[in-house]
């Protein structure tokens, strides 16, 4: 049994740190870190995105499990949605186990888990089949964020770490934007290859296998770099102990689902209910071990709250924008695939520039909540303005929907590492990656019922725009929520000093 761990599993001690700094020497190369990172970013989120493009081509060829379905937006929103419930339910144990058996244990764990998955759901023939397979992805792909964002600020110098958490994290956008651009043109490879029908399982390969090459980079890295070598069992059968019930618990109520050919709403809402309980049983576990005034404080709840509505908006762009755009431009699939991609692209500039004004404003005493509020309160309206070009008048070309998507995204974009970074300076650092799995737990709801909620309001108004709007106002909540934040001072108590 490994022992518990307050800063991820290195062997050095505070004093070697410190020698290591006078001399001049760090002893974790913090900007290969960022790089190494960087890349499980693109390669997880390859992973993941790709379902949203794969359903269009479904709907748009009436092929695959979703193309004959009544109401296949819905469905497709569906299917998504029990995903990110997967994902949302390791968020708070795989920031927990990495406290406990080591951040970088957690993060090649993920990695696994992507890689893996990510195959068998392309071997999947069956509709509840490919839900299980995505579920099992999301339950593994969840541990990926907590140890991650505790990794970059136990190892970063002060004046960069939110520069770190956005250049680190700008691995989401590239991952989105190769996600949602490739499966396309994957799609038509299969099919070239004959394929047919089945051309839609390619995708599902091809990124499966970049994601092992970058599990021997990262694997490489951390034995030589961060800490020697990694015991990886006991994180993962206490990962499986947690994840195995739950998987029953998910893929039950869609096969029950499946089989009463209740509304679809029915199993969203019964999905919701499922996560808030499981939220309700965490925050009383954690009460109960003393840790709740550090973790479940009223700043750091109005954090969590107001996070809901960048992960709601994230999987509604990210799931959707590809069929939006088709639908709204009259477009082809590979068209509307690189318009949404502006969207998605445009974390390559606003998560590291986001970063780098936080940091800015905090050397000069800022902090970075007002920027913050700048970055929500621009992005709603541009969405305002997204959600009334594509509300049924005339049709907008591609150029508009791209630039409105750019524009939009980079605020977005710019808006999460900052935020990550004043929760970040909320907590004690032995419980950084705990509460940046509370703050993935409670947002994750916004991921889940996202695309479903969507996809409903598409199949019942002929419209994305109500879609657009209701982003647009969980957006407008969450201004008026930071708004009441009261920001926490810098923590220096770094393990390698700047």
């Amino acid at each position: 049994m490994a022992t518990d761990r307050s800063v991820e599993g290195d062997t050095a001690t505070n004093e070697q740190l410190l020698e290591a700094h006078r001399e001049g020497h760090p002893l974790v190369p913090y900007k290969a870190l960022w790089g190494v990172l960087l890349l499980g970013w693109v390669v997880s989120y390859a992973d993941r995105t790709l379902t949203g493009p794969v359903i269009a081509w479904m709907i748009q060829n009436k092929a695959g499990f979703i193309g004959d379905a009544a109401n296949p937006a819905t469905l497709g929103g569906l299917v998504g949605s029990m995903f990110f419930l997967g994902y949302m339910l390791t968020q708070y144990p795989g920031g927990r186990l990495g406290d406990r058996f080591g951040h970088r244990e957690m993060i090649i764990v993920s990695l696994l888990a992507a890689a893996v998955l990510t195959v068998v759901s392309g071997l999947m023939a069956g509709l509840v089949a490919f839900v299980a397979a995505r579920v099992l992805t999301g339950l593994g792909e969840g541990v990926f964020y907590s140890n991650d964002r505790t990794l970059i600020i136990n190892h970063t110098p002060v004046a960069k770490r939110t520069l770190g958490l956005g250049v680190v994290i700008t691995g989401l956008s590239i991952g989105l934007t190769l996600g949602i651009i490739l499966t396309p043109l994957m799609i038509d490879w299969g099919a070239s290859l004959g394929m047919g029908g089945e051309a839609w399982r390619m995708p599902f390969f091809v990124f499966a296998a970049f994601t092992l090459v970058v599990i021997v980079i990262a694997f490489a890295f951390f034995r030589a770099r961060l800490g020697g070598p990694m015991r990886l069992g006991p994180p993962f059968l206490r990962l499986l102990l947690f994840s195995a019930p739950t998987f029953v618990v998910i893929v039950a109520l869609f096969l029950l689902a499946e089989t009463l050919r209740w509304p679809e709403w029915l199993t969203a809402s019964l999905a919701s209910l499922i996560a808030l309980v499981y939220i309700l049983v965490i925050v009383r576990s954690v009460k109960k071990s003393g840790r709740g005034p550090a973790l479940l404080n009223r700043n750091i709840w109005l954090v969590y709250i107001a996070y809901i509505a960048i992960l709601w908006n994230l999987w509604f762009f990210s799931f959707w924008s590809v069929q939006i755009v088709r639908e709204a431009a009259q477009s082809s699939l590979l068209a509307a695939a690189l318009t949404a991609a502006f969207n998605a692209g445009a974390g390559i500039l606003g998560f590291p520039v986001g970063g780098w004004l936080a940091d800015r404003a905090v050397r000069k005493g800022r902090g970075r909540k007002p920027l913050a509020l700048v970055c929500t309160a621009v992005y709603s309206v541009l969405v305002l303005i997204f959600g009334w070009s594509v509300s049924g008048g005339e049709k907008p070309s591609l150029a508009l929907l791209g630039l409105l998507l750019f524009t939009s995204g980079v605020f977005f974009n710019a808006l999460q590492p900052i935020v990550q970074g004043m929760t970040g300076d909320m907590v004690p650092a032995s419980e950084r990656g705990s509460a940046f799995g509370m703050l993935n737990l409670v947002s994750e709801i916004g991921a889940v019922l996202s695309p479903v909620v969507s996809g409903i309001l598409r199949d019942a108004t002929g419209s994305w725009a109500p879609g657009v709007y209701l982003a647009a106002g969980i957006m407008i909540i969450s201004f008026f929520l930071y708004l009441m934040v009261k920001e926490a001072p810098v923590h220096h108590e770094d393990p390698i000093p700047a």
